[in-house]
């Protein structure tokens, strides 16, 4: 990063509308979400086991290179606009096309299969370089705690916007696409518009962001003078795992995060099960997301002036804490429907209060890293924040299928005869192991993450 004596203060507009690209980029991944299984399954026609296949080997290729993003992107040499910044726009306009050729069915042979796995991986490789180098820049641009959490707090708001809009936007959209042209290319379409919509909120980003980073040429200049001065010899090479093992918060950091997208897929994951199969009115689940998604808004609003209060490992040790508690009683009260969803959008609501705490928790590690290791570490660690997300979403099938398989569940039981071991075992996934992950959670960054200080 540029050694800046005086650094440009960060800009009404970043303050206001830093997270359009992040709304965008909420907005299309969504349609992956709730729309790739069926789309596999009821109009590519592939059996479950090829879905399986294609999912599996696309997630795990995904989890392992987001471990290597961000430490490619501090080992290469720096782009013309900036060793992050660039990244805001040399890869999201390919993501529609990529994108929209994972819905794109050519056959149902080995072709057909190998091209839209392939779509997965490279659709993911293009959106998350500039994601993570999205993160980046807020660690770039904020050179303060205040700044920082400003940041993550917009960005927060408009993620959760995003899942308000995508709740209409998204079946609109597959809706208008499937009368004009067809279901079977609907969701291609509606892949490449919201890819689209993506792209174009990085770009503002790029906008915003001129004149916090170094350009390229910029970064080359200094590092020949540092070398020429022996403060430096070459472009630093600094392995994810280097700047893990030198920092035993980070390590803490991370198991927490992941305690919390393991709670976050397995509890929307089996919510379907709970309306379906207790409270028997699988309509409540719309109203259920909905409810939370305007609590996201509300929770991404006030994370700042709570962090401001608290600091964000408070936050966040809190947060879980009130998710524990509200999961606990709800798994008590389990068969009294609104007594639940008010505890568990109680849980949700609490668990968007930490998303804008992970980016600043995040950048006190890689400042951390860096002074460990000499280098600049700030993309490599960065870059470790969506590790895991990617793991809470390869758990997130194994933690429903235990906890549906803890109660005999059976998808040929009628849901209005549905015995108490169906119910207890949907509660389990929904209630109880969720409570004792989260438990682990804060646990983990209680005692293993020791910045608070600095948090």
């Amino acid at each position: 990063m540029a050694e800046n004596k005086n650094p440009k203060p960060v800009s009404p507009s970043l303050k206001r509308f830093f997270g359009i690209g992040d709304l965008g980029f909420t907005m299309m991944s969504n349609i992956d979400t709730f729309y790739a299984s069926y789309f596999f399954t009821n109009i590519a026609k592939f059996s479950l086991g090829i879905v399986t296949t294609i999912t599996t080997i696309s997630a795990i290729v995904d989890a392992i290179l987001s471990c290597l993003y961000g430490a490619w992107m501090n080992k290469i040499k720096p782009k013309k606009w900036g060793r992050y910044r660039s990244w805001l726009i040399l890869t999201p306009w390919m993501v529609p096309f990529l994108y929209a050729l994972q819905f794109f069915k050519i056959n149902n042979g080995i072709a057909g299969i190998v091209v839209m796995t392939i779509a997965m991986i490279t659709s993911r490789i293009a959106w998350n370089l500039p994601f993570i180098a999205n993160l980046s820049m807020i660690n770039v641009a904020g050179k303060t705690t205040e700044d920082r959490m400003a940041l993550s707090s917009i960005r927060s708001v408009y993620t959760a916007l995003a899942n308000v809009l995508y709740s209409y936007a998204g079946p609109f959209v597959v809706a208008m696409f499937a009368g004009m042209i067809g279901e079977t290319n609907a969701y291609a379409a509606t892949a490449f518009a919201f890819g689209a919509v993506m792209a174009a909120g990085y770009f503002a980003h790029f906008k915003m962001f001129t004149g916090y980073e170094e350009t390229g040429e910029e970064e080359m200049a200094r590092l020949q003078r540092e070398a020429a001065q022996k403060k430096s010899q070459a472009q630093p090479k600094v392995s994810a795992w280097a700047a893990i093992t030198c920092n035993p918060h980070l390590i803490g950091l991370m198991v927490s995060s992941t305690a919390k997208y393991m709670v976050f897929f397995l509890v929307n994951g089996i919510a379907i099960y709970y309306f379906t199969y207790i409270s028997h009115d699988a309509g409540l689940l719309a109203t259920f997301m909905f409810i939370t998604n305007l609590l996201g808004i509300l929770a991404s609003y006030v994370s700042k002036y709570v962090v401001a209060t608290l600091n964000a490992k408070r936050t966040v040790v809190l947060s879980y804490l009130v998710m524990l508690a509200g999961m606990a009683v709800a798994f008590l009260t389990y068969q009294n429907t609104w007594v639940v969803i008010v505890l568990m959008c109680l849980v949700i609501f609490s668990m968007t209060l930490t998303n804008a705490c992970e980016p600043e928790l995040y950048a006190t590690c890689a400042v951390y890293s860096s002074s460990k290791t000499g280098y600049d570490t700030t993309g490599t660690v960065m870059g470790l924040l969506t590790v895991p997300l990617k793991i809470g979403i390869v758990m997130r099938g194994i933690l429903i299928g235990a906890a549906l398989a803890i109660g005999g569940f059976s998808a040929d039981i009628d849901p209005s005869t549905a015995g108490e071991a169906v119910q207890r075992g949907i509660c389990i996934g929904f209630m109880v192991i969720p409570a004792v992950v989260i438990a682990v959670g804060a646990l983990v960054l209680m005692f293993g993450y020791r910045l608070d200080k600095k948090a």
